[in-house]
């Protein structure tokens, strides 16, 4: 469960604790979709000081199959990782034109992308999927609307996501923490009645979702603002789909605890490594004979081995250890943030903190 440690203004450092160890928030968790971070092997992924990850379990579901990851132990044995795991339920997979077909009050019909066949995910098929797989913690079935929906598409996705979450809380046989997942788009008054219902039904944990999908920052900051003090102070509070670093700071000056992205691998697909001074466009010619690591100091494998112009020369002849590189480097950088901060918290100094990052992002 939960334990808060100490709070800096809003800023909150706390452990949550899980069957496979401890993780201390604030906390940020690499995004291991279909069993693993992209290009990663699992001692990479430990090498960069991540304390957990977050997998989809639909797509699981779909291939291997969960038998598949039943039979090899669990989700942990399956992938070798060792710490924290948390489960999506997929839910947000609905936001993709590949994937939907439809949505009703039973559940989400889905499209699989491996074979084009119907999958309908229900709040108990959702549990079945999640318990079997073996996560430390799940997360309910939601309905997720896009940003710039209706109200009243909006309204009937918040009726579906409260339901959804009691019949899994019902429905939850396997010995895992159950987190439930707010929506309610951008109307403040939906978010409201939202995160109220599924307080009074009670869980381990409140996942923030539908934010980051394309509204601007300014309104993602005031719902997550106004969301936080209506949350259980004992209670973690996970922002989905959050992980560049002013994001992250300003989401954590806020309250939040958990965070989980594919900002830092998808950015290293895209010849982009961060550094405290700003990111670096690795495929630009100034690279070419530049070299000094990634970013000075920094004690990640990519920056201790190998020079800006190697990775620059990796890119340009589109060697897959360049992506490698970058994408430790940038998961590095991310839970370097996360240290920091849980430090400057503990110190009373993260404001100081946060506003170190403004010149440069």
């Amino acid at each position: 469960m939960f334990d808060l440690k100490s709070n800096d203004k809003n800023a909150r450092l706390g452990v949550l604790n899980t069957h496979n160890g401890k993780m201390y928030t604030p906390a940020f968790m690499p995004v291991a979709t279909k069993g693993c971070v992209k290009s990663l092997s699992s001692d990479q992924v430990i090498s960069t000081y991540t304390q957990g990850l977050i997998c989809n379990a639909f797509l699981l579901y779909l291939k291997p199959g969960v038998e598949v990851i039943s039979d090899a132990g669990g989700i942990h044995n399956f992938m070798n990782w060792k710490r924290t795991l948390f489960t999506d339920s997929g839910g947000f997979q609905m936001l993709k034109k590949e994937f939907l077909i439809s949505v009703d009050k039973d559940g989400i019909l889905f499209r699989s992308p491996f074979d084009n066949s119907s999958h309908l995910m229900t709040p108990q098929k959702c549990m079945e999927i999640q318990g079997a797989l073996g996560s430390d913690i799940a997360m309910v079935l939601d309905d997720v609307p896009r940003f710039n929906s209706s109200y009243d598409r909006t309204l009937t996705s918040i009726r579906h996501t409260i339901e959804w979450a009691k019949l899994c809380k019902d429905n939850k046989s396997y010995n895992q923490q159950l987190f439930s997942i707010i929506q309610g788009g951008l109307f403040a008054k939906l978010r409201e009645k939202c995160t109220e219902k599924l307080v009074d039904i009670g869980f381990d944990g409140y996942g923030i979702g539908g934010l980051s999908i394309g509204e601007p920052k300014k309104m993602m900051y005031k719902t997550i603002k106004d969301t936080t003090p209506l949350l259980p102070e004992e209670s973690p509070r996970y922002l989905m789909g959050v992980g560049s670093p002013m994001e992250l700071l300003e989401a954590i000056s806020l309250g939040i605890d958990i965070f989980d992205s594919a900002f830092p691998t998808r950015n290293a697909r895209h010849n982009t490594a961060y550094t405290k001074k700003g990111k670096l466009n690795l495929t630009r010619g100034k690279f070419r004979i530049d070299f000094a690591p990634l970013e000075d100091r920094c004690k990640c494998l990519a920056c201790k081995y190998y020079t800006r112009a190697y990775i620059h020369h990796l890119f340009k002849v589109h060697e897959q250890l360049g992506m490698n590189l970058v994408t430790i480097h940038n998961i590095y950088f991310i839970q370097k943030i996360l240290r920091e901060s849980r430090h400057a918290i503990k110190r009373d100094e993260f404001s100081d903190y946060k506003n170190s990052f403004k010149w440069y992002y």
